[in-house]
């Protein structure tokens, strides 16, 4: 009898061995159990799940583009013109924050590509959910004539709120910064509405009748003699120039 099990085992163990082999020598098709180790087991430093760039929308009804198909990733909010430049850190359990230029928290993506959405009035988070497919965040060639226009209606814009006029106004523009300058006249005007709404915020206005913008390597804000200095650098594309929450806390620090 202990011939008979001794053989038996062998016959197992070949037909085992039989197995592996041909599921060596057989082409590999990852399938959903495949795909669903990976993603939990994916190595620290991998990038996160989800697409590229897509719509988003969140708990509360906030509609938003994410698009991370270029070195810095990009966010939109519908109900908003400004683009948000986030940088992404690593955080616990393979996750990514993405923050943004103040280094405030955003976003947070997890390994299998859930998202979750920091706001104002949801410091906390609250979940998001894929809306559809979404159109990658670039700027578009203007024209000078464009930018002087882009500036005037910033200007007007601003003029409103702050019940008083801020002239708007671009030195030595290069036909790579026309177009950033544009959206960063705009990205200005966003940052008076939202100083015009806060108990401070005409008083921080009253300390400024100019608004000038200049290109430079690094994108900064600063206020000096009235003047509101904006520097761009064209080389970052949108996150080339400031962000309105920067803008708002280089004119209300004083």
């Amino acid at each position: 009898m202990t011939g008979k099990l001794t053989a038996s085992k062998r016959a197992a163990c070949a037909a085992l061995l039989a197995v592996v082999a041909m599921g060596a020598a057989a082409p590999s098709h990852a399938g959903p159990a495949d795909r669903l180790r990976d993603s939990l087991f994916r190595k620290p430093g991998d990038k996160v799940a989800g697409p590229p760039v897509a719509r988003f929308v969140s708990e509360e009804g906030r509609v938003f583009i994410l698009d991370r198909t270029q070195p810095i990733p990009m966010l939109k909010f519908e109900d908003s013109p400004e683009v948000w430049a986030l940088a992404p850190s690593p955080a616990p359990r393979g996750d990514v924050i993405y923050r943004d230029e103040l280094g405030e928290p955003v976003l947070r993506a997890t390994r299998l590509g859930g998202l979750t959405l920091f706001t104002n009035s949801r410091p906390n988070g609250e979940a998001v959910s894929l809306a559809g497919g979404g159109a990658p965040l670039r700027l578009t060639p203007i024209s000078p004539q464009a930018l002087g226009e882009r500036l005037l209606q910033a200007s007007y814009r601003t003029g409103r709120v702050a019940r008083r006029t801020i002239v708007f106004e671009a030195r030595n523009v290069t036909p790579a910064g026309s177009a950033l300058i544009g959206d960063a006249a705009l990205v200005t005007s966003v940052a008076f509405a939202q100083m015009a709404e806060r108990r401070d915020g005409r008083t921080a206005l009253s300390q400024f009748s100019t608004v000038r913008f200049e290109e430079g390597k690094t994108p900064s804000v600063s206020l000096n003699d009235r003047v509101l200095r904006i520097v761009v650098a064209p080389a970052y594309g949108l996150a080339g120039r400031p962000s309105s929450k920067r803008i708002i806390r280089i004119a209300t620090e004083r």
